[in-house]
Order: C-alpha cells, then sequence, then structure tokens
C-alpha cells in the first residue's frame, strides 16, 4: 500500500540524507555513472556542505568493461575537491554472458594491460586488498577495509519502482532502527547501506536533474534518439547477463569501445553483430524440437558444460515449473531458454521474471488450485 504524505519526494530524500549524517560519522556515496547515483551523489553534497561534512566520500567499482561515457561521467565527479575517491580499479573475477567457452573475465589483468578496455586512472585504486574477487562482495568489502570500525552509512541510489522485488525489499522490515530503505552490510562495524531516494519515480529523477541543470551520462541521449525503452536504458558494465544486450548498440555509439571489448573478451562481436533479435530471442521452436520444454532441456545439456552449474539451472528450472505450471505457455520456457544462452547460472534473469507481474498472478493461480485439490 503506498503512503502519501505533503512533502515532495525531494524534501522526503533531504530529510533522510540529513538524519543519516545526524546518525553516522562517516558518509560515503556509491556511484555508478547512472541517472539515480547521479541523482544520490548531488543530493548528499547538498547536505554534506550544510553540515560542513566535505570533502564527501565517494565509491565507484570499475570493472573495466564499462562505456566511455560512464568513465567519462564517473571522472567529473572523482575530481572534484569537495569529493574523497575511491575509484577501484582492483582484479574482479566478471562473468562473459556472450560466450559459453569463456565464462570469466579478471578485469584489470596484469597479463593482458594492452588490451585493457580503458586505461587505469592515476587516482585510483589497483590492488585488490579486500579479500573479495566478486563484484557483488566487493562494496562491503571495500567499505570493511577503507573505514574498519568507523559507523558508516553507504548510500546508493537504488529505486523501488524498478521491480516489485526491490519494493518488498525497501519496505518490507527494519535495516537501522526504524528505516526500511537499506539493508546491513556489517552491523557489527556500524556498516549499513541506505537509499534514501527508494521511493522516486524515473520521472522525478530526470525532472532533478534537468531542473538543477546538472551533468549527466550523455549515453541517455544516445540511447533515447536511438528508440531504447527507457526502463532498458543502461549504462553499466557491458557483458553481464543483464546488460549484454547493450552490445548491440554499443558499436554504433562508441565504436572504439566496441572494438577493444571485442579484443579483450570472446563472444562480444558475435553478440554484437548478430543483434538482440537472433542472439538471445527465441521467438519460433526449432522445427526438431516438439516443445519448448524439450528445447530448453536440450540447450541446458549441451551448452551449460559445468556440471555444477548445469545441475543448480536444472534445479532452478523443476522450481520455476512447479510454482507457474503451464498456465503462461511457451513464455516461461523462452525466459528459460534466454537464461541458458545468456550462461546466466547466477539466476538473476529468472528471478527477475519471476517478480513479474504475469509470473506472480501465476503462481497465485497454481497455488489455489494446489491448495483446493488437496481439501
Amino acid at each position: 500500500m503506498r503512503i502519501y504524505s505533503k512533502a515532495t519526494v525531494y524534501e522526503a530524500a533531504i530529510k533522510r540524507i540529513e538524519w543519516l549524517f545526524d546518525e553516522f560519522p562517516n558518509v560515503v556515496v556509491s556511484v555508478s555513472g547512472g541517472k539515480d547515483s547521479t541523482v544520490i551523489f548531488y543530493l548528499t553534497l547538498e547536505v554534506a556542505r550544510r553540515r560542513n561534512r566535505l570533502p564527501l566520500n565517494v565509491m565507484f567499482v570499475d570493472q573495466e568493461g564499462e562505456w566511455e561515457s560512464t568513465i567519462d561521467t564517473v571522472r567529473e565527479i572523482m575530481y572534484r575537491p569537495d569529493v574523497t575517491p575511491y575509484w577501484l580499479q582492483v582484479p574482479l573475477k566478471l562473468f562473459n554472458a556472450a560466450a559459453h567457452n569463456e565464462h570469466w573475465l579478471t578485469s584489470w589483468d596484469e597479463t593482458f594491460k594492452e588490451d585493457w578496455v580503458h586505461p587505469q586512472d592515476p587516482i585510483s585504486y589497483k590492488d585488490n586488498v579486500y579479500g573479495k574477487s566478486r563484484f557483488s562482495e566487493i562494496f562491503d568489502a571495500a567499505i570493511a577495509y577503507h573505514f574498519k570500525d568507523i559507523p558508516t552509512a553507504n548510500i546508493g541510489g537504488v529505486r523501488a519502482d524498478e521491480n516489485p522485488t526491490r519494493l518488498v525489499g525497501l519496505t518490507f522490515q527494519p535495516t537501522y532502527k526504524w528505516a526500511t530503505w537499506g539493508k546491513k552490510l556489517n552491523p557489527r562495524m556500524g556498516h549499513y547501506t541506505f537509499y534514501p531516494i527508494y521511493d522516486w519515480a524515473m520521472s522525478d529523477v530526470w525532472h532533478y536533474i534537468v531542473s538543477n541543470d546538472l551533468p549527466y551520462n550523455r549515453l541517455y541521449d544516445m540511447q533515447y534518439r536511438y528508440g531504447v525503452h527507457l526502463r532498458s536504458m543502461r549504462v553499466s558494465n557491458l557483458f553481464h547477463e543483464v546488460a549484454v544486450y547493450q552490445l548491440f548498440y554499443l558499436q554504433e555509439f562508441e565504436g572504439a569501445t566496441y572494438a577493444k571489448l571485442a579484443k579483450r573478451l570472446q563472444g562480444i562481436d558475435a553478440a554484437g553483430k548478430a543483434g538482440a533479435d537472433d542472439y538471445f530471442v527465441t521467438d519460433e521452436l526449432p522445427f526438431m524440437f516438439e516443445s519448448w520444454r524439450e528445447y530448453r532441456d536440450y540447450l541446458l545439456e549441451h551448452l551449460i558444460d559445468n556440471p555444477e552449474w548445469r545441475q543448480r539451472m536444472a534445479r532452478r528450472f523443476v522450481k520455476n515449473d512447479y510454482d507457474l505450471g503451464e498456465i503462461l505457455g511457451a513464455t516461461k520456457y523462452k525466459r528459460q531458454i534466454q537464461s541458458i544462452l545468456t550462461h546466466d547460472w547466477e539466476g538473476i534473469k529468472i528471478a527477475n521474471f519471476r517478480s513479474s507481474g504475469q509470473a506472480r498472478k501465476a503462481a497465485d493461480i497454481m497455488k489455489k488450485e494446489r491448495a483446493e485439490a488437496n481439501v
């Protein structure tokens, strides 16, 4: 249920950030170069300036395979005199969704220094001293390392309206005191992450940027002119399972970046040349298969060569089949097939699909039918 107040989203966000400055002696803003993190950076900077808490700590995890436009946006922030930069260009084990024979990329691998997608910046941290090698773990580890035993509020630009799962996660239960809009990082150290613009709509984000004439990632302009749907615009890492579709217009927007990435990582050029409709979208069932389920099982057996990953995906599909039944017809199997084709062994695509309105409705129907059958 939505609860409306008389305060604007801007006023509510400022009040939340002020409260975080009251509660925590140390504040860090995590940025990605995207529109939401741009907004949260400038909102937090506004409060920090009034509270005489400058320079402001800002953290960015650079995965090497980034848009040049994104790097330009981040660089403009990191070189501000009122910012203490934590630009992490450290080796990380990153998943490659564009190829089945080269599953991983180690970012900033010195062995391939001449082929790096973009050079390391003079002010960045270059040694991975954090004890973690995956992107999903590095933020927590870096904050624990740089701000050990200092109560810290890490502020990010996540919004609830991006998908239903985030809405539940940001409104379900308190993270710190009464605040639900965040997550626990390391309570023992006093480290938490908060999302003060969690209730902003996309229109609120762009209104704030435009009305304050803020610099932003110009990649959004290129995507808009290209006809990319507003909710599909991404400015992040170019080869993970969610963002890999960007390859199909990377070659038009940033030809030099595309050429460097294709040289750096297998599968990039094939995906980029084939196009989204041919490479990952399955509209027609191949004639040699009698059902989408049979096609899915064939791809799972023959494309996922790692036994552990194959078993993990198979268990996920079995649960998906049980929860959703056959209500959605081919739609369910097509999403599972896309998960296989992008080598999404962590299940991000399936999780996103399960949070969609049609999947949740199908799950509710199946649950009701099973309950009635057991009466």
